[in-house]
């Protein structure tokens, strides 16, 4: 995990593409005269020799700094950080080459405060010993130094970020660039600028990171554009093809979360220019794209000198939901009336509300009888009209006159011995389980 040392790399072209923003937004934020703070979780050196031992061993600072060390034609947003490298090297000679911890030192001013974090040790003093000497170089040219404005500490940047936000002056510059030696940094960076929007949500925050073969390093970008941030803006420089084992750093990017209106026109500017003069071969490009945090789209896109827009607003289908489809850009959704019938299958016309009722009738054509089997039609005369016969029941049938014709028999039950014997033509009594809708045993209904 402390194997990294960016004194091997210092001065390529990822360190071209993360500085030259990081000038950029410090202009910006200068533009304001009130102070901010400038948080670097991950510091480095700060200052790195080009001619040490490390560095002459890879050499990476020829395909960064060293092809635009002479240029004459540089644009002047870019001029502005090649001017601030060849501040660090009075003679002409190509020396030394700032980190981002001394980028801030020079591009802040006397107000503002950096807040600056290394793990590892042997570069956390070499850090100190940095900033120490240039507080001594001030102090012998009589210019004021930042004293307690500028705070180094040995630790973890993950951990010590969200406890800094939201500075005393709410306003803050965070730039996060782990060397992602473990998979774990992608997720770790992620985790912290969620947290970090938590508290601030109006804060600046970069972040660089390379584009690799790695399955985290190609969908880095992507989550990344999902935070609660209200606008992101993403640029990324290839200059070499990618080689078919997937080693070496042939691109890198840079993504910024709520970055300044400026940033866009300027990358527009600067990145063909870059890819030009730093490509190797026909691989080399650049990618800007911005969007905001309600969508997470890319709201534009730019490859090369090319502009191309999305088209058409594809939703993704989903097995949980039962909508959406996976349609082409610009393809048109069919209407379920639109629909063709399927084969072999007519569709019926729909009846018309006149239309006579569906019939009853039996397959052999016989109308189909809705009373009951064996039982006379239900009258329909009033319950008044006609009275059930409380004469015994002996087999006689009940009376139909009215209640007042014959008056109701007073004489002891008896008078006549109930039989028990089974009426004639009586129905079978129902079930036990049958319900009981108001009609006997017997199955006779109310007249």
């Amino acid at each position: 995990m402390l194997s990294y040392r960016h004194a091997f790399h210092a001065g390529n072209h990822a360190d071209v593409l993360k500085h030259f923003v990081q000038v950029q937004l410090h202009l910006y934020m200068n533009q304001k005269d009130a102070a901010y703070t400038y948080i670097d979780t991950h510091s480095g050196a700060g200052v790195y020799s080009l001619d040490s031992f490390q560095s002459t061993k890879t050499a990476e600072f020829d395909t960064g700094i060293g092809p635009l060390w002479n240029v004459t034609d540089a644009p002047a947003p870019l001029k502005e950080y090649i001017d601030l490298v060849k501040g660090m090297n009075p003679s002409g000679k190509m020396r030394y080459y700032p980190g981002s911890p001394y980028v801030a030192e020079q591009m802040a001013r006397e107000q503002d405060r950096l807040r600056l974090f290394e793990l590892h040790p042997a570069d956390c003093k070499i850090l100190a010993d940095n900033f120490r000497k240039l507080e001594m170089h001030k102090a012998e040219q009589g210019e004021r130094s930042r004293g307690r404005r500028v705070l180094i500490e040995h630790g973890d940047g993950f951990n010590s970020l969200k406890a800094l936000l939201p500075p005393p002056s709410r306003r803050a510059l965070v730039l996060i660039d782990p060397p992602y030696e473990i998979k774990d940094d992608y997720k770790r960076v992620r985790d912290a600028l969620e947290g970090a929007l938590g508290k601030f949500p109006s804060g600046t925050f970069a972040v660089w990171y390379p584009v690799l073969q790695r399955m985290e390093s190609r969908q880095f970008a992507d989550r990344l554009k999902r935070l609660p941030a209200k606008e992101w803006l993403n640029v990324t420089l290839t200059t070499t093809t990618p080689t078919p084992d997937g080693t070496g750093l042939h691109s890198s990017g840079m993504f910024i979360l709520n970055p300044p209106y400026t940033l866009e026109p300027i990358l527009r500017e600067v990145m063909p220019y870059l890819a030009r003069v730093l490509g190797k071969d026909a691989g080399a490009r650049f990618v800007i794209e911005k969007g905001t945090q309600v969508t997470g789209a890319a709201a534009g896109r730019i490859v090369g000198d090319t502009p191309r827009t999305p088209v058409g607003n594809a939703r993704r289908a989903s097995p949980l939901s039962g909508k959406g489809s996976l349609r082409l850009p610009g393809q048109s959704m069919p209407r379920p009336e639109d629909a063709p019938a399927p084969a072999g299958k007519p569709a019926r016309p729909a009846a018309p509300r006149d239309a006579a009722p569906r019939s009853n009738a039996a397959r052999d054509g016989t109308p189909r009888s809705n009373t009951p089997r064996d039982a006379a039609p239900r009258s329909n005369a009033p319950r008044d009209t006609a009275s059930r016969s409380n004469a015994p029941r002996d087999g006689a049938p009940r009376s139909s006159a009215s209640r007042d014709a014959a008056p109701r028999s007073n004489a002891p039950r008896d008078a006549a011995p109930r039989s028990n014997a089974p009426r004639a033509g009586a129905a079978r009594p129902a079930a036990p389980s049958a319900p009981r809708n108001g009609r006997t045993r017997q199955g006779g209904g109310r007249g």
